[in-house]
């Protein structure tokens, strides 16, 4: 064969080697798409963000108008707060002060009544002490025994226990600050002194009648002409039944004990000097103790507009 025929001879294709054999489904490599100038949609995104903050940086004012917002909405808050705890405070003061109105207001009754009574034992402490030192001690008249009676043997009858109950408790709960007045908390001061004056002057006249007046009673008083007159008279006060008896025309007989051994000047002047305590107590303790209360009533009343009931 010439060499044009085997130049023209068609030429056989070439075998496929194993890696260029594409399986049924499958698509050949150029077919695919190309990816290497693919960018992914989140960075686009994440660009479009960035730029749009930097478009919407807020303004020093519009910081500062936040601030001043927020911090008028902080103070009016504690404003209100403020108002309402001042509001509960002065209701918390009215209360308490018409509590202690109440109180001292008893209390001003009870001493009132001690001391007209102390007057009255006064007058029969008087009579007694001279009735021992000079009259006669086997013939007694009515008089003497009621006189008797009350001058030495009735002690707390006369005494004045001030009630302190709310005032305590103001003072141990702290609730004394909330009178914002300085010249009533230096009342309320000078009142608590009085109220220890008055308790320990009730103290010494006790221990005066424990010593010498209950032994001197024990050894010269006739104590049947009391359980008599108890019994002609249920009444539950026995300063009652004494004054009931005085008004009536009823005599129960009655005598000195231990006649002979009674010294007259001792026991008139032991009934002398317990007046004298009395009286003491009287015009000082129990006196400083009404112009104080009577001062606290007036500044309540004048202040926090609490009338008498």
């Amino acid at each position: 064969m010439s060499e044009e025929n085997k130049n023209t001879e068609p030429e056989q294709p070439a075998e496929n080697s194993p890696e260029e054999i594409i399986s049924p489904g499958e698509t050949s490599t150029a077919e695919q798409p190309q990816t290497e100038n693919y960018k992914p949609k989140t960075e686009e995104m994440e660009v479009h963000h960035h730029s749009h903050s930097a478009h919407g940086k807020k303004t020093w004012k519009e910081y500062f108008w936040e601030f001043l917002m927020l911090f008028l909405a902080v103070f009016c808050g504690f404003l209100a707060e403020y108002k309402l705890e001042h509001v509960i405070e002065h209701q918390r003061e009215k209360e308490f002060a018409k509590a202690l109105y109440s109180e001292l207001l008893d209390d001003s009754a009870a001493v009132a009544n001690k001391l007209a009574r102390r007057l009255e034992k006064e007058k029969d402490m008087d009579y007694l002490s001279s009735y021992f030192k000079d009259s006669s001690l086997t013939d007694l008249p009515k008089e003497f025994y009621p006189a008797y009676t009350i001058s030495l043997y009735l002690i707390n009858t006369y005494s004045f226990e001030p009630k302190d109950g709310i005032l305590s408790q103001l003072r141990n709960s702290g609730s004394l600050r909330y009178f914002k007045s300085i010249a009533l908390q230096k009342l309320l001061g000078d009142i608590s002194v009085n109220i220890n004056d008055v308790r320990t002057r009730n103290e010494q006249e006790y221990q005066y009648f424990a010593n010498p007046i209950k032994p001197f009673m024990l050894k010269y008083y006739d104590w049947s002409w009391i359980d008599n007159l108890r019994k002609q008279d249920t009444t539950p006060v026995i300063l009652s039944v004494i004054n009931n008896y005085r008004q009536s025309n009823r005599n129960i007989e009655s005598k000195i004990l231990n006649i002979p051994s009674l010294d007259r000047v001792e026991a008139s002047n032991m009934i002398l000097f317990y007046k004298q305590m009395m009286v003491s107590s009287r015009t000082l303790q129990m006196n400083n103790y009404i112009i104080t209360n009577h001062k606290i009533l007036a500044f309540l009343r004048n202040n926090y507009s609490i009338k008498d009931e």
